[in-house]
């Protein structure tokens, strides 16, 4: 028979569904400490829960009493494996100096939702129950995400404690959002949304190695009309550029994403330029690319276009239509032609080895790396998860396994970032 307890810790495999995801490097291993403040958006923190222990982290949940009348402890316990500490945490076995414990083992303390009175207390340096005296025994980053009425926000006194907590180094704020709030009203208040904390979560434990550094990162299809209803384009889903551009958010770099249609939302953290043509995606890039170090182009563009665009609709009555196609520019051999490029990296997929293919286009259009791959494999091809990948540049092939196409991101931007240091050392001498 089972105990409330019991079925709460049997449950959470099927909650979470652990392993449908991979593990983030960042977070895998590490101890997080989820504050969570007496507010009405205490619930949206059990999908942050969810996240980061999705993503590899062990999370403790340390809830302040106002915040256990909201959300129950043991839904907590039942997302993170371990109880809920709630108040002063006084009333666990062995609890006795919790704080200092949880302190001095957190990698990170996130505080979300945090009120206006956590964040008064939180600015004033005040210990008056576990979640205070947590974060002043901490020396790890303190991500905290705002959460109040708008009015409570825009106060002189809010701002004050907000700017006194950004001023310290080893904190970072996150939100607040702007949009409908509980009270009914509209406007700035609303907690961050749980996959920004994340990302901001992964930013914070992530090596920075390429901070300071613009990257552009184009991803998706292009459409190139043929009448107002049709359009020629491909089954590119854009996943391997999101990846890129999430991946190099969270290694500290300024993004731009060039984005052609699709149902995918971009990554939170990066500068995301909506395209519909090639020539549409062309002028963006162009216009972007200027102060980039990387141009990573994951983007599917159409090679070719209807030379007329039919205005109204084709009728089939009309009879079959002829429609004369004509070349797309190519946006990455016109970057290649640059007297002062940025390093450039494309991407060749495939239909068999692509190996020739790639290296041919490293040499014609000037590219430091292309991505090749064979989407005629099974996993390897659009609008998967995963991909296989060969990594071609000046001085080989290197042939990657299976895996996830965030890790393949991973994997193309250790390479960017070589790349890139490389080039700052040559400026140098």
């Amino acid at each position: 028979m089972y105990t409330a307890q019991g079925f709460a810790l049997g449950r959470r495999e099927e909650i979470l569904g652990r392993g449908k995801e991979k593990l983030v490097r960042a977070l895998e291993g590490k101890l997080v400490v989820l504050g969570v403040s007496g507010g009405i958006s205490a619930y949206r923190s059990c999908e942050l829960v969810r996240l980061l222990v999705k993503a590899g982290a062990e999370v403790q949940a340390v809830l302040t009493d106002s915040a256990a009348r909201f959300v129950g402890p043991l839904t907590f316990q039942a997302l993170c494996g371990r109880p809920a500490a709630v108040g002063c945490g006084v009333e666990m076995a062995g609890a006795g100096m919790q704080h200092i414990d949880l302190g001095r083992e957190s990698a990170l303390v996130i505080v979300a939702p945090c009120t206006a009175n956590t964040l008064a207390k939180l600015a004033c340096g005040l210990a008056d129950n576990l979640l205070c005296t947590t974060v002043l025994a901490s020396t790890c980053p303190v991500l905290v995400a705002p959460a109040m009425n708008s009015r409570m926000w825009a106060n002189p006194l809010s701002q004050q404690n907000a700017r006194r907590l950004e001023r310290l180094a080893r904190f970072h704020l996150v939100g607040p959002a702007s949009g409908s709030l509980a009270c009914g009203e509209e406007g700035t208040g609303r907690m961050a949304e749980p996959e920004a904390i994340f990302e901001s979560a992964v930013r914070l434990l992530t090596s920075a190695d390429l901070a300071g550094c613009k990257l552009l990162v184009t991803a998706g299809p292009t459409r190139e009309p043929i009448d107002a209803v049709r359009f020629l384009s491909n089954r590119s889903s854009g996943r391997m550029g999101l990846a890129l551009a999430r991946q190099a958010a969270r290694r500290g770099a300024e993004v731009v994403l060039v984005l052609g249609p699709g149902e995918l939302e971009p990554p939170p953290g990066v500068q995301c330029v909506r395209v519909g043509t090639a020539a549409e995606m062309a002028t963006a890039v162009r216009k972007h690319a200027r102060g980039a170090q990387a141009v990573l182009m994951a983007a599917a563009v159409a090679d070719f276009r209807p030379r007329r665009r039919v205005e109204g609709k084709l009728k089939k009555a009309a009879g079959m239509p002829r429609i004369e196609l004509e070349r797309t520019d190519d946006i990455l051999a016109g970057l290649g032609r640059g007297k002062s490029r940025p390093i450039l990296v494309g991407f060749a997929a495939e239909s068999g080895d692509p190996l020739e293919a790639a290296r041919s286009k490293l040499e014609r259009k000037h590219c430091d790396l292309i991505v090749a791959n064979d989407v005629s494999l099974p996993g390897a091809g659009f609008e998967v998860e995963t991909n296989r990948v060969h990594l071609v540049d000046e001085g080989g092939a290197e042939a990657l396994p299976m895996m996830s196409k965030d890790e393949v991101a991973e994997r193309v931007l250790d390479r960017v970032a070589a790349l890139i240091a490389a080039a700052g050392k040559r400026r140098a001498r």
